[in-house]
């Protein structure tokens, strides 16, 4: 059962022929360099009607519930899952906007096209995602990009130098915002959600990835 969203003020949607669901402007993005070749660039509510946007991607995407093998027990993955690739259709039109405008605007350093989109649904603060980096695949061995926008409910981005130990970066996202992890970000660091005893509501964050990197 989902917990219900409790809409920002701040982002009401306008009456329009889209809905109210339309990006801004990426010029306004801000880095912050976080060490040994990694950096994170934060946009908060680049995303305007991002709460209708919500809550069309909890009723129209086909949500997976996942288990994994931990040790010698099979558990449940604590967030829903969805992934599109490279040539499905993306399940709202401004997903496909948001990727056309962050592959254009981060041409000169990615120099490759931003191209699948995962999808997790954190139904509440029980659901989470541990401490890693997206390592498989070319992010293992390459510097890379992951493009994290987020709709509902604000949850606390957690990042740490990998392995532990050092300064940790929190992040609060939801409503629009965006975050982009670049450069070595995902061999020299890990970010997790948290789970939290907080109420929360629930969140959708879709994370656009070039191809070879999940």
């Amino acid at each position: 059962m989902s917990a219900h969203l409790q809409g920002s003020l701040f982002d009401q949607a306008d009456p329009d022929e889209t809905g109210g669901i339309r990006l801004g402007c990426l010029a306004a993005v801000r880095r912050t360099v976080l060490g040994a070749g990694a950096w994170i660039d934060v946009l908060p509510g680049w995303l305007h009607g991002a709460d209708a946007l919500f809550t069309r991607l909890a009723a129209d995407v086909p949500w997976r519930a996942e288990r994994r093998q931990m040790y010698e027990n099979t558990v449940d993955v604590p967030r829903l899952l969805c992934f599109y690739g490279a040539d499905d259709p993306l399940p709202h039109p401004v997903l496909t906007e948001a990727r056309t405008a962050l592959t254009e605007h981060y041409a000169g350093e990615l120099r490759e096209p931003f191209t699948t989109a995962g999808l997790c649904h954190y139904r509440d603060g029980r659901d989470s995602v541990a401490w890693h980096g997206d390592r498989i695949g070319r992010g293992a061995r390459e510097d890379t990009m992951v493009a994290i926008l987020s709709v509902g409910a604000p949850r606390d981005l957690l990042l740490r130098p990998r392995g532990g130990g050092g300064r940790t970066v929190r992040r609060p996202l939801g409503h629009g915002d965006l975050i982009v992890m670049g450069g070595s970000c995902q061999r020299t660091w890990e970010h997790a959600i948290p789970k939290t005893t907080r109420a929360t509501g629930p969140r959708i964050s879709v994370q656009f990835r070039p191809q070879g990197v999940r």
